[in-house]
């Protein structure tokens, strides 16, 4: 079964997320961001959400996760919860 590993930062707009990220872009680390503007308990961990299989997290998650470049900020994604920016940090078949 394939799984992954990421992290990421989520905020309740999109132009916060968007900012987040052009500051990531800029150089700011993506962990210390996570800490200071992540909505989720694991902003506490710089958004690290451990190893996980399809289907753990939520679909628009998984298309992004499972689908996208390894070691890229993606987003912002839109989910029931709000907006994600996404870092794919590892993933094995």
């Amino acid at each position: 079964m394939i799984k992954a590993m990421a992290r990421h930062i989520l905020v309740d707009t999109q132009e916060k997320c968007e900012d987040i990220k052009k500051q990531i872009e800029s150089g700011t680390d993506f962990t210390e961001l996570a800490k200071e503007h992540s909505q989720c308990p694991s902003g506490q961990q710089g958004g690290d959400l451990g190893e996980f299989t399809p289907g753990q997290m939520v679909k628009e998650f998984d298309q992004v996760v499972f689908n996208q470049e390894i070691g890229r900020v993606h987003g912002p994604i839109k989910t029931q919860f709000g907006f994600h920016l996404i870092e794919i940090t590892s993933r094995s078949k």
